[in-house]
């Protein structure tokens, strides 16, 4: 890959829900959203892609669960872990064949790499004495209750009237496991594709003389991207969306939406409440703690369609220090 010297080091955070519902829907919309990746690139800068998995990893959970119900005999039940895993290699495998389709249109040669991706997380972290996350299909009262006799350390809440669902705990991140081969890959000049849906959560095993294992729990997407964005000495950190601007008042007449903020506003609309909890509000947390992080860092929260212009300054929330 023949980088033009200086360039910025870029982390591109790709939505799960944007990502589509089968994995034909997914490779249609990544194979219209490369050529805006490689329009990124070709602005001067390097790029890690990061990813979104809620459905797709719901989608894997629920095929397993099904088959298993169907024949236990042969079809294991499926742990969250190895299911975020599997994720993470699909996805990866599609942004690979995508990317790969738009660099051939545009005679391009470069190179991109999907690594699986462990992230550590405490074990005394007091999510996991709150689980909230819900994943998995609804059940009956019934099914949760014998599903909660086979798995007596999980946890099942009824869901706003739609069925009971498993919760599993959202800890935060500490530390990227593979981040020295994510650097590796950068310096020799590999896109890559990374820390998908947040990450597979993983704690320290004493009991195994400390070696990794993973835990049932979801890291928070946005919250991930920002540490790798951290740990990979990025420049700008990019949450793409289905939206191209943060606003405040949202859906509301007087709807506002913000082009150029400091985290000192960012953090006054948070205490406010003017962002969704489980749409935008991550989001600007993730913004605030990458601008945070260094000076000069920016965060820039907009639409997959208008990558490249949110790149230039056309589009989006820039939210900086």
């Amino acid at each position: 890959m023949n980088w033009n010297l200086p360039v910025n080091r870029v982390v591109i955070a790709l939505g799960g829900n944007a990502l589509g519902n089968t994995p034909e829907e997914q490779m249609t919309r990544l194979r219209d959203a490369a050529p805006t990746l490689l329009r990124v690139i070709e602005q001067g800068n390097e790029i890690i892609i990061t990813h979104g998995n809620g459905p797709q990893v719901g989608m894997i959970e629920s095929a397993f669960e099904l088959a298993h119900k169907v024949n236990p005999q042969k079809i294991p039940d499926m742990d969250l872990p190895e299911c975020g895993a599997m994720s993470q290699g699909y996805i990866g495998y599609q942004l690979q064949q995508a990317i790969g389709a738009a660099m051939h249109k545009a005679y391009k040669r470069w190179h991109v790499a999907t690594v699986v991706t462990q992230i550590e997380v405490n074990p005394e972290d007091p999510a996991f004495e709150n689980p909230t996350k819900p994943i998995g299909a609804f059940l009956t009262r019934e099914e949760a209750v014998a599903e909660n006799a086979k798995h007596p350390d999980w946890t099942f809440i009824e869901d706003s009237g739609r069925g009971w669902r498993r919760v599993v705990a959202s800890p935060v991140p500490k530390k990227i496991v593979e981040s020295e081969s994510i650097l590796n890959l950068l310096d020799n000049e590999f896109i890559v594709i990374a820390c998908g849906g947040g990450g597979i959560p993983v704690v320290r095993d004493y009991s195994d003389k400390g070696a990794y294992k993973g835990v049932a729990a979801v890291i928070d997407k946005d919250m991930g991207g920002e540490l790798l964005a951290e740990d990979c000495h990025a420049d700008r950190l990019v949450l793409l969306t289905a939206v191209d601007h943060v606003a405040i008042n949202f859906g509301k007449p007087n709807q506002e939406d913000l082009v150029d903020i400091s985290v000192e506003e960012a953090n006054r609309y948070l205490e406010e409440g003017q962002f969704g909890k489980g749409s935008m509000e991550p989001k600007v947390r993730a913004a605030v703690k990458f601008a945070e992080s260094r000076q000069g860092r920016t965060c820039i929260i907009g639409s997959l369609e208008h990558a490249a212009e949110a790149m230039a300054g056309l589009s989006g929330t820039r939210i900086h220090a």
